[in-house]
């Protein structure tokens, strides 16, 4: 697993030294392996899970700012630990409201010492941290609108939501009523990739 990962980074433009790939393998290999019992992904393909868990995931790091960040419906934890993983330094919270998804993330963050994540199980509505975050990411988690509303209490002026979208983002974009948001839309695929992902970055106006 670790020969392709770095073979498909190269390939989308990534230098593999410069990120824990062995921690990367892992945490695919435990995925899989966990999957079979509480279907995780619908990925199982290896290197659609490279593509697709791990290059996507990285894809967003040059649009993360400041070291607390949290990670909305995490799912799987994508993208919060392949980032936790490629940027120790940021702390990151992953919230999911599903049991069996927060019993796989403790158990990826006790085999890769992830002393950097805090996992939390609650739907997002109803989670109220001691802190503002800087960064908001969320993955494949709900329409625009949807999210927007659900996220209110926790977007503010200085920080920054990130969603990662498919091809139909624009879409999503025109639908939105709301006026007291900024709303920006970035390729987020590296040039050759299958699947072509957008990035929606949303911030508060002053």
């Amino acid at each position: 697993m670790r020969d392709l990962l770095e073979g498909e980074l190269r390939k989308f433009g990534f230098v593999p030294e410069k990120f824990p790939c062995k921690k990367y393998a892992i945490y695919l290999q435990l995925l899989s392996e966990w999957n079979r019992a509480y279907n995780l992904t619908a990925i199982t393909e290896p290197k659609q899970m490279v593509a697709c868990h791990i290059v996507n995931s990285l894809s967003v790091l040059p649009h993360i700012k400041g070291t607390h960040c949290l990670d909305i419906g995490t799912g799987a934890g994508l993208p919060g630990i392949i980032l936790a993983l490629s940027q120790p330094q940021k702390k990151w919270v992953l919230l999911d409201s599903v049991q069996k998804k927060i019993r796989f993330l403790r158990h990826i963050k006790h085999e890769l010492c992830m002393k950097n994540i805090e996992v939390v199980q609650s739907r997002v509505e109803a989670y109220r941290p001691e802190a503002d975050f800087d960064t908001l990411v969320c993955r494949a988690f709900a329409p625009l609108r949807r999210l927007i509303d659900q996220t209110k209490h926790l977007i503010t002026p200085s920080n920054q939501m990130i969603a990662i979208k498919g091809e139909m983002a624009g879409d999503e974009i025109h639908e939105l009523t709301e006026s007291n948001y900024q709303i920006e839309l970035f390729d987020l695929s590296p040039p050759d990739f299958g699947a072509k992902s957008k990035l929606v970055k949303i911030q508060k106006a002053n």
